[in-house]
């Protein structure tokens, strides 16, 4: 039975949070010239630092090509810059230029923001015990993925 209240708990909050995160993408954030899926890869290769494209395609749960499509533009734009791996040619490594670190950080700064729109009249309890629940969630969470990592 706990398992069941788990899963239903669980599955509340996923759409609770994917509600959120769309208002906030659509309400809140522009993107400019790039779609909310190449804002996204653009931060989360930022946040991650270089990375050879089969291992971000596997950290993405995404084939490689899908992100060569998404990174493409960004290349040309001088914000993603893609290099093959000298003793590997198989291998192609991608980073951030600094260009591109200006960019990730403007769309984090712009959902921060949005973030602190939504929750600024939270009641202080509710904002106290909603860190206490994140916190735990977050630990526990991040002790499944390193388990299964």
């Amino acid at each position: 039975m706990v398992r069941k209240e788990l899963i239903n708990l669980l599955e509340k909050n996923i759409l609770l949070f994917a509600k959120l995160s769309e208002r906030i993408n659509r309400d809140m954030i522009s993107f400019g010239d790039y779609s909310r899926q190449q804002a996204q890869f653009l931060i989360r290769l930022y946040l991650g630092g270089r990375v050879r494209l089969k291992d971000l395609a596997a950290r993405e749960f995404l084939p490689a090509p899908n992100l060569c499509a998404a990174f493409r533009k960004m290349e040309r734009d001088g914000l993603v810059l893609r290099t093959v791996d000298e003793n590997d040619r198989r291998n192609t490594w991608y980073s951030v230029t600094d260009r591109g670190v200006a960019l990730a950080t403007r769309f984090i700064e712009m959902f921060h923001n949005a973030i602190s729109t939504i929750f600024k009249d939270i009641d202080k309890n509710d904002e106290e015990e909603l860190i206490k629940s994140f916190k735990t969630m977050n630990g526990i969470l991040t002790k499944m993925e390193n388990k299964n990592a």
